[in-house]
């Protein structure tokens, strides 16, 4: 009775160890999914292509990608237009206080009162 061995082009392979080392699945998340019969087979061929294990902070932007992914669309959207007008509000901050720069340099240099006095009658 012979063994029944699962051959996997050289492209599969490639692709299953490419998705291990670029997405957050598990070695036996992916010998589940492809129908692999031994453990040690994607480490194998992450040798045989001269690939090296997934570092932590690339594990860290893939499950922040993941996470991004898994949002709904309005809600990126709002979180983008948060971010621009937080933007938007720090360039305004900068220019009020860029004016009232200008606006005490030409004070102190002419000698002139620009800045309306409270209270003052009109």
């Amino acid at each position: 009775m012979s063994k029944k061995v699962n051959q996997f082009p050289d492209e599969l392979k490639y692709k299953i160890v490419l998705e291990y080392t670029e997405t957050s699945m598990s070695q036996k998340e992916l010998i589940y999914k492809y129908g692999f019969r031994v453990n040690s087979s994607i480490t194998n061929r992450m040798r045989k292509f001269g690939l090296n294990y997934p570092t932590e902070e690339r594990l860290k932007i893939v499950y922040q990608m993941s996470k991004e992914d898994s949002k709904p669309q309005q809600k990126r959207e709002l979180e983008q237009k948060i971010k621009i007008l937080e933007k938007d509000l720090e360039n305004e901050k900068l220019r009020i206080k860029a004016l009232n720069t200008m606006i005490d340099i030409a004070e102190k240099e002419l000698k002139i009162s620009i800045r309306k006095k409270s209270g003052a009658k009109q």
